[in-house]
């Protein structure tokens, strides 16, 4: 009987462990950082609407400060999405050889036909050292 009382409270403690979310570890924390450190090298990631005598000409632009030590390469996803949540556009951009501490210009042409109630959503973002 004391055996089975023992078994039944086991088994009741180590349930209330499975509920519980694990700490994040040092790492995952770090990572976490590196990759926001990353995307704060994009200074700016924004529509430029040329357009001018009824002819449609919208861009990305973009300017990318390279913040770490070393010569870097970026890549990134985008979309375009209107006030509703739709995907209007996407596209992907490379930066590539940015020196430490040097600033990279950029522009892209779009399908886009206005700006007005268009935002920009970063998808993903990549740093690497370049070779």
């Amino acid at each position: 009987m004391i055996v089975i009382v023992v078994v039944v409270l086991v088994i009741a403690l180590g349930n209330g462990d499975e509920d519980t979310t694990p700490a994040p570890t040092q790492a995952t924390t770090e990572k976490t950082q590196d990759a926001q450190r990353e995307r704060a090298d994009l200074i700016s990631f924004q529509l430029d609407d040329r357009s001018e005598a009824g002819i449609t000409n919208i861009w990305v632009v973009w300017t990318i400060k390279n913040g770490s030590s070393e010569k870097s390469d970026y890549s990134w996803d985008w979309e375009a999405v209107d006030a509703d949540g739709t995907r209007l556009t996407n596209g992907s951009q490379v930066e590539t050889d940015v020196q430490p501490g040097q600033t990279a210009r950029g522009e892209y042409p779009t399908v886009l036909k206005n700006v007005e109630g268009v935002k920009l959503n970063i998808t993903s973002f990549n740093r690497t050292a370049s070779n």
